[in-house]
């Protein structure tokens, strides 16, 4: 399995060759509390990196979830809508959003390794 990388939004991406697939951290999920609901995006979407592509919902909030790199929308998880609380109990593994084909591998290299994600969220306390 590929390293995760993460964004200051509290997203991850494990890339895999020229796709990424995309979810939030176990961090985002339990600031959010139970996750009942989420948006997914449409296959054959286009994105650029720090934009809005999904939304998550919870017994507390809604929020946006952001993607971590640009490209286009290859996969999303079909499971993920009828079981949400699969964010909360799997959020690095079977919690994942989206797979996304990458369209600039150099924005990969500009997110977080997961101990500099560990020191950027304890800085949030």
């Amino acid at each position: 399995m590929s390293a995760l990388k993460f964004s200051k939004d509290h997203e991850w991406i494990r890339v895999e060759g020229d796709l990424g697939t995309v979810g939030i951290t176990s961090y985002a999920q339990e600031q959010l509390g139970d996750v009942v609901f989420v948006e997914l995006p449409e296959i054959g979407r286009k994105v650029e990196r720090g934009k809005e592509i999904a939304v998550v919902e919870s017994v507390k909030a809604a929020s946006e979830v952001f993607s971590p790199a640009s490209g286009e929308v290859v996969e999303i998880n079909k499971a993920l809508p009828d079981s949400p609380g699969t964010v909360n109990s799997d959020p690095l593994g079977a919690g994942w959003f989206f797979k996304l084909r990458i369209a600039n591998e150099a924005e990969i290299d500009k997110l977080m390794d997961e101990a500099a994600y560990k020191t950027y969220c304890e800085g949030l306390h």
